[in-house]
């Protein structure tokens, strides 16, 4: 097995038996409550979670966030991911597909989220850092038409690198860089972090270049400093990593921050996304679509069908949420004036 396909399979394994959670740097929404509507004068079935997206109707403001590819495991996930996002009308991404141009074979586990989801409005994932290594437009216009994808991740991961063993840490002339590929592709090219946050400046540079969306992906989840600290042989780097574990800004703090700098710009909310609840913060602070993967990981090595469940239990506590606070729709709720600050 190559070491890529090694790794992908390390971080699932670490994500679902290992602590790599930021217990101590919370995702911020815990500071945030909403004022409970005693008359909300509507029944649940009268919500609508319906919500447009990058010109696209979805059923909720719910992205299904990428995970993984490469391994069959990788392709089982996927699958399954793909089978709940057709099923209930939402928007997903993949894992980075850079090994499929070290592995074409690798190229089915990435493929297996279309086959299950025909409808699906699919995202392909490539390491912006990439773009110093080789990659240029044409490759990352190849990468999203192999898959079928409607739209590219381009995702920024600089820590994770950092303490990954080889990892690519040249990030220089990467907003050039990023910018040739928007001009070049015929479809939506988006901006992720991977759990570190994006800072309002960061955010204003990217949108100038013409990215079509940024997820903010702040701190309080999953921290791949940590996934990496593990998977490290050398005690230096696996220091590093421990030390750098916490880092980043918390999700509420970024989402706040980019959307006081981009008032009507297109973001998404991740890091620490754990509830219907959490979504509903979320989207009251400024998101356009919340994206999580942590709760849905373990289910997608199941089946599709608990992938399912676990999103229509999210989607019920939005629903409930929304409802207790006398709110009909999405466009209300992203003008709700129920939530406050407590903290």
């Amino acid at each position: 097995m190559s070491d890529i396909s090694q790794r992908k399979l390390d971080h699932i394994d670490l994500v679902l038996r290992e602590d790599v959670g930021m217990a101590g740097n919370p995702t911020g929404f815990g500071g945030y409550a909403f004022i409970p509507e005693a008359l909300p004068e509507l029944a649940p079935s009268d919500v609508d979670l319906g919500t447009t997206f990058l010109g696209r109707r979805f059923e909720a403001p719910i992205l299904i966030a990428s995970m993984t590819g490469g391994p069959q495991r990788g392709e089982d996930i996927n699958r399954h991911l793909g089978q709940a996002a057709q099923a209930l009308g939402l928007p997903m991404g993949v894992g980075s597909q850079r090994i499929i141009f070290e592995k074409p074979e690798a190229l089915a586990s990435f493929t297996a989220a279309r086959a299950a989801g025909p409808d699906v409005f699919l995202l392909g994932n490539l390491g912006a850092v990439q773009l110093n290594y080789g990659f240029d437009p044409a490759r990352v216009i190849e990468a999203v038409e192999a898959i079928g994808a409607d739209g590219v991740f381009l995702h920024l991961n600089a820590l994770q690198e950092l303490i990954q063993p080889g990892g690519d840490t040249d990030f220089r002339g990467l907003l050039d860089r990023i910018e040739a590929v928007v001009k070049a592709a015929p479809f939506p090219v988006l901006i992720k972090e991977v759990g570190c946050g994006i800072a309002p400046e960061t955010a204003r540079k990217l949108a100038a270049r013409g990215v079509a969306a940024i997820d903010v992906s702040g701190a309080g989840g999953t921290s791949w400093a940590k996934i990496e600290a593990h998977r490290a042989a050398d005690p230096a780097q696996r220091t590093l990593g421990e030390v750098f574990g916490e880092w980043g800004l918390p999700t509420a703090v970024a989402l706040r921050g980019c959307r006081d700098a981009l008032p009507d710009f297109p973001l998404i909310a991740s890091g620490g996304i754990r509830t219907g609840l959490d979504v509903a913060k979320a989207i009251a602070l400024g998101a356009d679509m919340v994206s999580f993967a942590m709760p849905l990981l373990e289910p997608a090595t199941r089946s599709g069908e608990a992938v399912e469940a676990a999103l229509r239990q999210i989607l019920a506590e939005l629903r409930a949420t929304m409802f207790l606070i006398g709110v009909r729709d999405v466009a209300t709720l992203r003008r709700s004036r129920h939530l406050l600050r407590t903290v």
